[in-house]
């Protein structure tokens, strides 16, 4: 399964915090997005959401049929770096990219807008501004996870990725 959600970048130091934010015992999405909120200091419960779901993306939580919990695992980087490839959508495709040079946010969403679905272009007034920004956030996550580089003139794949 791919998840298309992609939180505001921060490290992986947050998102163990946000692992540790949650409960053991499943719980509703809400209180699992409260606790996050509450315990990590983001603004509130919908962003709280967005990075619920890429800790599941990532492994940090599984959703039950009685709600969502942490996982007990405490997978090291280069296997995040992996689950980030396989679990996000376009994350693989946006290191792919920088195989053949250095580009900047722009060019990188160039390469990957025939990605973008017809239904989100639709969902959105202004589709493009909203998929740059996502391309953005793919980009910094993936320097986080150590798969690509940044620099003054955009980024490039790294020279010790996976």
């Amino acid at each position: 399964m791919r998840y298309k959600v992609v939180p505001e970048p921060r490290s992986v130091e947050f998102l163990r915090d946000v692992q540790a934010a949650l409960p053991l015992v499943p719980g509703t999405v809400e209180d699992c997005c409260s606790r996050i909120r509450d315990r990590t200091g983001l603004p509130s419960r919908d962003v709280a959401r967005e990075y619920l779901t890429f800790a599941q993306a990532l492994g940090f939580a599984a959703e039950g049929d009685r709600g969502f919990h942490r996982t007990r695992e405490d997978p090291p980087e280069d296997e995040l770096a992996q689950r980030f490839l396989e679990h996000v959508f376009g994350a693989r495709k946006i290191v792919d990219v920088l195989a053949d040079g250095e580009k900047t946010v722009r060019e990188a969403f160039d390469e990957i807008r025939d990605l973008v679905p017809q239904w989100e272009r639709d969902r959105h007034t202004d589709w493009e501004a909203e998929w740059l920004d996502r391309t953005e956030r793919l980009l910094e996550w993936a320097v986080e996870f150590g798969l690509v580089e940044r620099s003054a003139d955009g980024y490039r794949q790294s020279t010790t990725a996976l």
